[in-house]
């Protein structure tokens, strides 16, 4: 796992009115600070990446869809430099996936309808100053290809 990721299984409550599922309490180990909570969606077979913050962690999960969120790790000194991680998250996998300030990470929607995802920064978006910071999805040094892997 690349340094300072971390993934929480997520707890969906079902009764006969319909589901609950906690994604991000303040009381927990994981949580750092508040910035915002935006909701974004994605298209079936769409690449949105790859990007990262220089200043924000985000707390990513996928409310309804599927997922699959990648990691690239190419920060200077970091233990874990050059490791890719993958996660199928969403409607099959409820969880929640820290992204460390600092990551290029993007996804791909993999399921048939659009993919809902939540994101909880730890800083508000600032529009006079994005702390975005793109790199093309497809020509790139990142060790990854968006193709599915059948077998």
């Amino acid at each position: 796992m690349i340094d300072g990721v971390v993934v929480k299984k997520l707890k969906v409550i079902p009764d006969e009115r319909g589901r609950l599922m906690e994604i991000l309490r303040c009381d927990e180990e994981v949580f750092g600070r508040f910035g915002q909570v935006y909701m974004t969606t994605t298209y079936p077979d769409v690449v949105k990446a790859w990007h990262l913050h220089k200043k924000q962690d985000d707390f990513i999960t996928c409310v309804k869809g599927m997922l699959k969120l990648v990691l690239f790790d190419d920060r200077e000194g970091s233990p874990t430099r050059g490791e890719v991680n993958q996660f199928f998250i969403g409607d099959y996998n409820p969880a929640l996936v820290k992204v460390p300030r600092a990551v290029l990470h993007g996804w791909k929607c993999i399921s048939r309808d659009e993919a809902i995802v939540v994101n909880v920064p730890t800083e508000p978006y600032d529009p006079e100053h994005p702390d975005e910071y793109r790199v093309d999805a497809h020509v790139n040094n990142i060790p990854y290809e968006w193709v599915r892997k059948d077998g």
